[in-house]
């Protein structure tokens, strides 16, 4: 018989529902996520560090999971919240199923949840906290309102020592703020031969590898809570060879370059918002994990000027820089779990390194 559980916020709402995965207390940011699929590269993705997913696809559970789709190894997402759940131990690949999934790695799932009715609560309140709790009391409303999240996401989920990732093209660095293995899949299809770094390694440390090219990577949390020794080595970085930046590496590189970054009133995740490339005046749709934007006000147009907007509300999605081969974009290229429309960024981001080691002594980018 199914485990009865409770879904609290810190409004003060609630909503009963039955528990799958681990039966842990959980506490976290909640957000809503409106992907239609791949539920598997959302839950493993270090950008939902802290947080606890909401699903507005009514049914999840329905597919076993991919090894070749995980976006982490250890997922840190403090829970998942879902209208439905199909419990599908296994298919004809034999992979696990979500439960399964969950369980092993103590994450706790609520189901018979009104997810899109809840989506519509959050976009009214905004950012809040929540619990996946077993009792709906007083008691729980207190030790919700009395946690305190961390604000250093980044140092808990990226690497704390540098890795490769070999292949036998372009060497590239990919600096990690919670890096996505959907960005090393991109970069091994191009015969990159990648090294891995901390989020705090120095510039000079980074040019002791003699980059051909660095990727500044996704991650959690606000570009606002890291030291200004990170916007230091994008800086000295963009100056000397070419950076590519996405998601949370987007932020960085445009408070490197004078930008602000402000939380959205409301995150936005998912793969439902068009964005539009202003130099062709196409529009298509790219995968969003978003809770943080730069202020369009705040962008210095003598260094850098704006790629992509995000049709719906405006928002900023790309940049590039006037002097240096360096861009950046908010949304994520490598599309996992998709769409795939702009995966061609990797490789502009290839020629942009081409371009440099055909001429040395400085190229037109």
């Amino acid at each position: 018989m199914p485990t009865k559980r409770y879904l609290i916020l810190s409004d003060g709402t609630s909503y009963a529902g039955q528990a799958f995965g681990s039966l842990a207390t959980t506490t976290g940011e909640i957000i809503t996520n409106s992907t239609m699929n791949g539920y598997q590269e959302i839950i493993t993705n270090q950008v939902h560090h802290n947080q606890i997913i909401v699903f507005t696809q009514p049914s999840i559970g329905n597919t076993g999971l991919d090894q070749n789709a995980y976006e982490s190894i250890l997922p840190s997402a403090k829970g998942v919240v879902v209208r439905e759940y199909e419990n599908l131990a296994t298919d004809h690949l034999k992979r696990i199923s979500l439960d399964r999934y969950l369980k092993q790695h103590g994450i706790p799932g609520i189901y018979g949840i009104d997810t899109r009715q809840l989506r519509h609560h959050l976009q009214q309140t905004g950012t809040l906290t929540a619990s996946i709790v077993d009792v709906n009391d007083e008691h729980a409303f207190d030790q919700l309102t009395a946690t305190v999240l961390t604000n250093q996401q980044v140092s808990q989920v990226a690497t704390p020592k540098p890795y490769p990732n070999p292949g036998e093209g372009d060497n590239v660095v990919v600096v990690d703020f919670g890096l996505k293995h959907g960005i090393l899949r991109e970069l091994a299809k191009r015969n990159c031969n990648v090294t891995v770094v901390p989020w705090n390694t120095t510039s000079e440390r980074i040019l002791d590898l003699d980059p051909d090219g660095v990727v500044l990577s996704t991650g959690p949390g606000s570009p606002n809570n890291l030291p200004d020794s990170v916007l230091t080595m994008i800086q000295e970085i963009q100056s000397a060879i070419p950076l590519m930046a996405i998601g949370l590496g987007h932020q960085l590189f445009g408070r490197a370059n004078g930008a602000t970054v402000v939380p959205l009133p409301v995150e936005h995740h998912g793969s439902n918002h068009p964005i539009k490339e202003i130099i062709t005046n196409e529009t298509f749709y790219a995968d969003q994990e978003q809770g943080y934007e730069l202020d369009t006000t705040s962008v210095d147009h003598s260094r850098l000027f704006i790629t992509y907007i995000d049709v719906i509300n405006g928002s900023i999605q790309g940049l590039r820089h006037r002097d240096y081969p360096a861009f950046s974009v908010e949304f994520l290229p490598d599309g996992a779990p998709g769409p795939k429309d702009r995966v061609d960024l990797f490789d502009d981001f290839i020629e942009m390194m081409a371009v440099r080691r055909r001429n040395d002594n400085g190229a037109t980018y």
